[in-house]
Order: structure tokens, then sequence, then C-alpha cells
């Protein structure tokens, strides 16, 4: 198993390994493109997204600055909206649905450390292998939710489909479906109703 399959798949991995320091340096470089072009360049833009990105829908967009560890672990579906500094440290798989919004300063971490101090420093695995071991899980954002600004998102959460999480938020627990959540760490405050209706058609 090589040390990309391990770290998708949950399991301690080496973050200096040759081929996952690549794609770290390959995600870096096309990022720092993407935030160095103005919005109005709208194709080029796409094109580094459709790059970078495990998918990405046609309709969504991300404001710049935007930061990604790999991209291509990161799945976005369409008509999502990330606005100022998005932040995926994608080492975990990250699923986002159609019709997400994330206002600015939103990171989604889906790396863990282990626990012990001394796990954490420099070690070498039963193989010989030596370094800092890290491992992952994933992220799931479902369809229609609304993520606040400064909202963190920590490894192995789902946020159920049409719910709100309100700013500054740190997400540590999976959210139910059409709930409005806030805090830290974040909490249930009560179910999205018919009552919450604005009286928008479409």
């Amino acid at each position: 198993m090589t040390e990309i399959e391990k770290m998708q798949s949950g399991q301690l991995y080496a973050p200096g390994d040759e081929q996952i320091t690549y794609l770290r340096n390959r995600s870096a470089r096309l990022t720092h493109e993407y935030n160095k072009l103005p919005e109005s360049e709208i194709e080029k833009r796409k094109a580094i997204l459709k790059d970078l990105m495990g998918e990405i829908g046609e309709s969504s967009f991300i404001r710049g600055p935007m930061h990604f560890d790999y991209g291509k672990f990161t799945k976005i579906g369409e008509h999502v909206f990330a606005n100022y500094n998005f932040t995926v440290l994608d080492c975990g798989p990250v699923t986002i649905g159609d019709e997400v919004l994330f206002g600015p300063n939103c990171t989604l971490a889906a790396a863990l450390h282990p626990y012990l101090a001394e796990e954490r420093r420099i070690m070498t695995k039963k193989d010989g292998a030596t370094g800092h071991f890290e491992y992952s899980a994933p992220i799931t954002i479902e369809d229609g939710c609304w993520i606040g600004a400064g909202v963190t998102v920590c490894a192995g959460v789902t946020i159920g489909r049409g719910s709100i999480i309100g700013a500054g938020s740190v997400v540590t627990h999976d959210i139910p479906p059409n709930a409005l959540a806030a805090g830290n760490p974040c909490r249930v405050i009560r179910e999205i109703t018919e009552d919450d209706r604005m009286g928008l058609s479409h």
C-alpha cells in the first residue's frame, strides 16, 4: 500500500513521502497561480480548478485567495460558492455537495495527529521509515448547507443536508440535516422549519 493510499484510508502515513510531497507542491503552485489571477479571468481560473481538484462543478466559484493541501482529494458539486481564504486540508477525502455556501475564512481540516506527544515527534516505523506521521478522516458537507464566516470543520465530520453553521463555530461532531448549529464546540440550536420561510420563490 502506498503512502497516498494510507493517507486517504485513515492509516498512519508519512507526509514527507516523495509522491505526497510532489502532490503538495503541485497544489501550492496551482493555488498560487489561481490566487494571482483577477476574478475577471474566469476561464483561466476554471482551467486551474479543473486541473487542481478531484472534481468541481462548472457552476462553482471559489474567491481567492484559497489554499488546498492537495486539491485532488476534494470533490465539489454544482453552484458552490466559497468566499475569501477558503482552506482545505484534504489529506483525507473531502466531499462538498451542491449549492453549498462558505463565508470567508472557512477551514476544512481532515488532518489528524497522534494524541501522545512522543508519537508526534520524529519516529521510526516498523518498516524503518522515519519522520512525522499523521492520519486523516473524511469530511462531508451535504447539499444546500451554509457555512458561516470563520467556521472550522474538523476531521471525520459530516454536516447534513440543508444545515446552517453559525459564524466562528468549530464543528467537531456530525450535524444532522436541516439544523441550525453554532458554537465552540458546535451544537445544534434548533431545527430549520417552514416557519423560517421568507416568501422567496424560484
